[in-house]
């Protein structure tokens, strides 16, 4: 008993409570709630590395509670503009920080038509161009978001660089990672997607009504 009621300390307590916050992240599901009970796991483990002047246990906590603040930060910051997204800003800023950044060459061939796709494009500089449909995209375009929804994960397009350029690569598999641990991002990227396929389906309408006019005049010029 007197064993006992000896290792009852204040030092002993923070640990022990640093110990429940750390288990309680091994029992969260989302990335946010995951990273509060971190950090305040971390508070009590430097606290107890102070009291009981265990160096060893005061240095890893110390390098781990930045880390945990700033991973916060990073989730924080995508969640908040997720939300923005959801009132119409459909802004790629808060993703860059999850890609990787590539250079090409004029005449590079980033993926072509019906290729297994397995990541998303952000071009940065440069230009590039969808062969099939003529189209130049300029920096700022989002390129590949489609076939990460197609349910074979197949390019219904392909894309070379014209001009040389950077772009912002992630993976399918990271946009799935960030989707499971803030479910916000989800519907941040359903508008997204919407958004493309509404302009893809303006632009073929755009390219009938310009046939039908081409054989409206080509039939008024008739005999």
């Amino acid at each position: 008993m007197d064993i006992a009621l000896a290792s009852v300390t204040v030092a002993n307590m923070f640990a022990l409570l640093g110990a429940v916050f750390f288990v309680t992240t091994l029992l969260m599901r989302t990335m946010v709630p995951l990273r509060v009970a971190g950090i305040i796991s971390d508070v009590f483990f430097i606290g107890y590395g102070v009291l009981s002047n265990t160096i060893t246990t005061l240095i890893l906590y110390l390098l781990l509670l930045p880390i945990n603040i700033f991973r916060l930060a990073q989730m924080l910051k995508l969640v908040n503009k997720a939300r923005v997204a959801a009132q119409g800003d459909l802004s790629m800023d808060w993703l860059k920080p999850f890609m990787t950044r590539r250079k090409y060459s004029k005449g590079d061939v980033l993926f072509r038509k019906g290729d297994r796709a397995n990541e998303m494009f952000f071009t940065v500089t440069g230009k590039f161009l969808v062969t099939e449909l003529g189209i130049e995209l300029p920096p700022g375009r989002l390129v590949g978001e489609l076939a990460f929804l197609s349910p074979d994960n197949r390019r219904t397009q392909s894309l070379e660089c014209t001009e040389d350029g950077e772009v912002l690569a992630i993976t399918y598999d990271r946009l799935l990672e960030i989707y499971f641990q803030n479910p916000e991002f989800g519907y941040y990227f359903l508008r997204l997607s919407t958004e493309r396929l509404l302009q893809n389906i303006a632009r073929l309408e755009g390219i009938i009504d310009e046939y039908k006019a081409k054989e409206q005049a080509a039939a008024a010029s008739t005999p």
